[in-house]
C-alpha cells in the first residue's frame, strides 16, 4: 500500500543548512579512544553541546540514537526544547522501535514543543537483542513512514501492510506543528535503502567518501526518486578539523589519534548496531585506500573511523581550504551539511568562528514552507543544482 506522493521540488539554493552533532552515544573525546569523565554522554554534557551549537549559529543539530550507550534521543530533544529558541533538532527515529501511531503522537508533541523546529533522521536497523533480515527491516520502515505521513496529513489512519494493520484510527492527537510533518532525512547504501529514501524521504544523507563516489551515490538515489516523481535534497555528514593553517589542522589530527589503540577502536566500532552495514563497509574501504597519513583525497582524513562506527572521516585544513571543499560539495548539489569534531564543544567554536560566518545558511524546513512562521532571516538566491 502506497500513499500518494507529493513531489518535493526544491528551489535552487545559494544557501546551505549547516548542522552540528550532539554526542548522545558516548562519542566525545579529547584523544580518540581515551574516555574522559567530563565528556561522557550525560544529559548535562549533551545539553551544553546543543546550547553551544545554537550560540554559534548552526541551523540544526543531529541527535543520534543508540541503546547500548548514551542518552535517549527523543527525551533529549524534549529537554532541549525550552532551552533553545532558533536551532532545529534532527532527531533519529528507529523504525519499529515504537508503535508507529504512538510515535506519530510523540513526534507531533515534540514538534509543538519546538514550534516547528523538528526534523527527523529515519533509521532502519536492528534493535537490542534482535537480528532481523534486511528485507524485513526495510518493509517495516516503509510501513512506519507511510503510517506517520497518514497521521500527519489525514483525519484517519487506514493502513494494511505486512507488518502493521490499522483501521479507522483518529489522527487528532497526532497533528504536528508543521504542515505535512517534519522533513525526513535518511542515509543508507543498499538498494532497499535507496528505494525507501526515494519513495518517502526528503534529504538523502551520505558519509564522507571520495567525491566521485559521492556523485555516483547521488545519481543512484536521484534515479530512484525520479521513479516516484520526486526530487530530493542531498546532505553530507562529516567530521571537521579546521585551524588557521593547514599545518595546524594536520598536526591536530595526528594529536587526536596519537593514543588510539586499534584493538580498542575495533571494540568501539563493533558495539554499534550499524557496525555490519554496507555504509560502514564503505567507510572501512576508504580507510584502506588512504595514504600512509590516512588521507583518501586531499583534505579528507579517514583516521576518525579507526575509533567509531558510521561516519569515519574528517575535513582537515585551513579556513580557506575547508571553505573551498564545502563549495565543491555545493557545486555537486549538496545543500545540507552535518559537521562534528572532537571535543564537540571546542570544535563547534573553531568552526563557528572561522567558517560559519563565511557561509550563507538556511533552514530547510523554512525553505519548504513547513513551518507556519516568518521566513528565514538569511535571503535565498539562485545557485547551481544537480
Amino acid at each position: 500500500m502506497t500513499d500518494t506522493i507529493v513531489p518535493i521540488t526544491s528551489p535552487d539554493l545559494d544557501a546551505s543548512e549547516v548542522s552540528w552533532f550532539s554526542a548522545l552515544c558516548s562519542d566525545d573525546y579529547r584523544l580518540l579512544g581515551v574516555p574522559e569523565g567530563d565528556l561522557r554522554s550525560s544529559w548535562a554534557h549533551c545539553r551544553d553541546i546543543g546550547l553551544e551549537a545554537e550560540r554559534q549559529g548552526f541551523n540544526n543539530i543531529l541527535c543520534p540514537s543508540s541503546f547500548q550507550v548514551g542518552q535517549d534521543t527523543l527525551s533529549y530533544v524534549a529537554g532541549m526544547a525550552p532551552l533553545t529558541s532558533r536551532m532545529n533538532f534532527l532527531a533519529a527515529i528507529r523504525c519499529g522501535e515504537m508503535q508507529p501511531i504512538m510515535l506519530a503522537r510523540t513526534v507531533a508533541t515534540l514538534d509543538h514543543m519546538l514550534e516547528g523546529r523538528l526534523t527527523l533522521n529515519v533509521i532502519s536497523s536492528d534493535f537490542p537483542g534482535e537480528v532481523a533480515e534486511s528485507a524485513f527491516r526495510y518493509r517495516r520502515s516503509h510501513e512506519v513512514v507511510q503510517i506517520l505521513k497518514q497521521a500527519w496529513t489525514r483525519d484517519e489512519i487506514n493502513f494494511t501492510g505486512e507488518v502493521y494493520d490499522f483501521k479507522g484510527v483518529s489522527t487528532d492527537p497526532a497533528k504536528p506543528y508543521q504542515t505535512g510533518g517534519p522533513l525526513l532525512y535518511f542515509g543508507g547504501y543498499s538498494p532497499a535503502a535507496l528505494e525507501l529514501c526515494g519513495a518517502h524521504c526528503d534529504v538523502y544523507l551520505m558519509w564522507p567518501e571520495p567525491m566521485d563516489q559521492l556523485a555516483q551515490r547521488m545519481r543512484d538515489v536521484h534515479a530512484r526518486a525520479e521513479e516516484h516523481g520526486r526530487t530530493l535534497e542531498y546532505g553530507l555528514r562529516v567530521h571537521m578539523i579546521v585551524r588557521d593553517t593547514e599545518a595546524e589542522a594536520k598536526e591536530y589530527a595526528e594529536h587526536l589519534a596519537s593514543q588510539l589503540d586499534d584493538e580498542y577502536g575495533t571494540l568501539i566500532r563493533d558495539r554499534a548496531h550499524d557496525s555490519t552495514s554496507l555504509g560502514v563497509a564503505h567507510q572501512a574501504r576508504a580507510r584502506e585506500l588512504a595514504d600512509k597519513f590516512g588521507y583518501v583525497e586531499p583534505g579528507l582524513w579517514t583516521g576518525i573511523g579507526r575509533a567509531r562506527s558510521g561516519c569515519g572521516a574528517a575535513l582537515v585544513g585551513s579556513t580557506d581550504q575547508v571553505l573551498s571543499k564545502i563549495e565543491a560539495y555545493r557545486k555537486m548539489g549538496i545543500r545540507a551539511f552535518i559537521f562534528s569534531g572532537y571535543p564537540h564543544i571546542e570544535e563547534a567554536r573553531h568552526f563557528g568562528s572561522r567558517v560559519l560566518p563565511e557561509l550563507k545558511t538556511c533552514s530547510l524546513p523554512h525553505v519548504y514552507g513547513r513551518v507556519p512562521s516568518e521566513p528565514p532571516a538569511t535571503p535565498l538566491g539562485t545557485g547551481e543544482r544537480r
